[in-house]
């Protein structure tokens, strides 16, 4: 239980929130949204005792310990991975040491013997016989094979010491348990099982991300930093999404009645109490969506990019034909044997255990790398758009950003390029940013200004959720449902890959799995679940 009263923070004259007044409960999982800079991560700094506050407290239960995922990947690098994950009960991994110290004395004296009984009993009531078995369960739900339990933290890549980290802010069940982006860099196999076990986490846990799928499946509460303030919701993001965007909408229609509005905000809620039975968070969610009073439901003051891609054309008969593709990366073969043509209405989501498999398949199919075998061809009528994973190189200039839009339009006067630049939620004097001051988000969102001006009929999109916040994320995704063209994607959101797409092509060294399905059954059937340990 994690318990705020009255807490506030301001840099300056800048106030980010003030006067919060809530209680975290265990068994509840409280998802933390809020637009970038809103303070999201200074929330859980807070929280955690990582950040001083400009007033009010924060408390949490007798006895109670919490842990923190940690951002610094090379804290640890001295460490082996299984001790790095010990660390995070730091209670334990001290009577270990102290009790290991002691057993090594050469002059061993009563009263160490003494003080050695009272840290093995303190080490039983912590489990402690356990804790390496238990540590090693975590590191393999993970996908950290046992060869590397022992291996140094500095001997492992950046995706694997993400998981580790992840591990030892799980580790002994924490009474209060802060997640900031637990997801990134997470493979999707990696972030179902963390989805699984957050389910069923019986403590407290505050989470902040920008997956939506994840919240929805772990989330019984919403905290949505907004207003210079900071107010509980239940329910998942789904639900706080929906209920925001049906507030806007009774917002803007003046000329509806109170009893209308009450009506259908009470349908609503009913509709979604019953959608709210079939998640994971069943009974709890379910019930607390039904007490929520109406009141509680207001629009937000969220901007949503308008993304909206319009095809010059539609696309002919003829879109692509892919032959016998195969790729290699020094040596190493990324993918083979890769045959298919794309039909007209095909949403293609590209899988692979190894992400640069798709990176050099897109490479390959926009022209910007040659197959090491095989050959693709695409239509006549078609027109592409391409979202890379990497477009750092396009921001080095200091063109402004009606320069930098200009460089890939026709039209290069200011009047149509402010256009672009406005649905991408850059107005007035902000259109003469500096391209390369820009953060992570506002590069993203050029790059699909960029695309809009293409009207292309084909996109290619790698990892396009890569540095959005949830806004434009959701925005994104409306879009590319409705989107009448063809889709090539690969993604590590979910809902983007269940909601977007219509066919699941997944490569690797040893071949591919063609399928015309959802992702979801995709991932939940057991014989497709055979094929692909095939691939690898």
């Amino acid at each position: 239980m994690i318990i705020v009263s009255e807490l506030g923070i301001q840099f300056g004259k800048r106030i980010l929130f003030q006067d919060v007044n809530l209680k975290f409960m265990p068994g509840n999982c409280y998802g933390i949204i809020g637009a970038n800079g809103a303070g999201k991560s200074t929330f859980l700094k807070m929280l955690s005792g990582e950040m001083e506050y400009s007033k009010g407290n924060v408390s949490m239960g007798p006895g109670e310990r919490m842990s923190v995922l940690s951002q610094s990947h090379s804290e640890f690098d001295d460490f082996t991975v299984l001790n790095t994950v010990l660390m995070g009960h730091n209670q334990l991994w001290s009577v270990m040491h102290e009790k290991d110290a002691i057993y090594a004395k050469a002059d061993f004296s009563e009263a160490d013997g003494n003080k050695a009984a009272e840290l093995e009993e303190k080490f039983a009531e912590m489990d402690g016989w356990n804790a390496e078995s238990d540590a090693a369960s975590l590191l393999s739900g993970l996908g950290i094979v046992e060869d590397l339990h022992h291996k140094q933290m500095r001997e492992l890549d950046g995706k694997v010491k993400v998981k580790v980290l992840l591990a030892q802010a799980l580790f002994g069940k924490p009474d209060n348990l802060l997640l900031d982006e637990p997801t990134n860099d997470l493979d999707l196999e990696t972030v179902n099982w963390l989805e699984n076990y957050l389910s069923n986490f019986e403590n407290t846990v505050l989470v902040v991300s920008h997956d939506r799928h994840f919240l929805d499946s772990i989330c019984t509460h919403i905290v949505d930093i907004d207003f210079n303030k900071i107010q509980l919701f239940p329910g998942n993001y789904t639900f706080w999404y929906e209920s925001s965007q049906l507030a806007l909408r009774q917002q803007m229609t003046q000329n509806k009645k109170a009893e209308d509005r009450k009506k259908e905000l009470m349908e609503f809620i009913a509709r979604f109490s019953a959608n709210a039975s079939k998640s994971k968070q069943t009974t709890s969610r379910k019930k607390m969506i039904e007490k929520l009073n109406i009141e509680e439901i207001k629009p937000s003051t969220r901007k949503y990019p308008g993304i909206i891609f319009t095809p010059e054309r539609e696309p002919g008969n003829n879109i692509l034909e892919v032959t016998n593709l195969k790729a290699s990366i020094n040596g190493v073969v990324l993918f083979k044997n890769v045959n298919f043509t794309m039909m007209k209405d095909d949403k293609i989501v590209f899988l692979s255990r190894d992400t640069r498999a798709m990176t050099q398949l897109f490479k390959i199919l926009k022209g910007h790398e040659q197959p090491e075998s095989g050959s693709f061809e695409w239509g006549q009528t078609i027109l592409k758009a391409y979202l890379p994973l990497e477009y750092e190189h396009l921001f080095q200039s200091e063109l402004t950003l009606i320069d930098w839009l200009g460089q890939f339009s026709d039209d290069t006067t200011e009047l149509y390029l402010r256009g672009f630049l406005g649905k991408m939620l850059f107005s007035g004097e902000e259109v003469y940013k500096k391209a390369n001051v820009l953060s992570g988000g506002e590069k993203v969102r050029c790059m699909i200004a960029r695309m809009m001006i293409r009207n292309a009929n084909v996109m290619l999109l790698d990892t396009p959720t890569n540095h959005l916040d949830l806004e434009s994320i959701q925005a994104f995704n409306n879009t590319l449902i409705k989107f009448k063209g063809n889709i090539l994607m690969s993604s590590h959101d979910h809902e983007f890959i269940q909601t977007v797409c219509n066919r699941i092509i997944e490569i690797g060294p040893k071949g591919m799995i063609d399928k015309l399905m959802d992702y979801d059954d995709y991932i939940s059937d057991d014989k497709i679940r055979e094929q692909r340990n095939l691939l690898y």
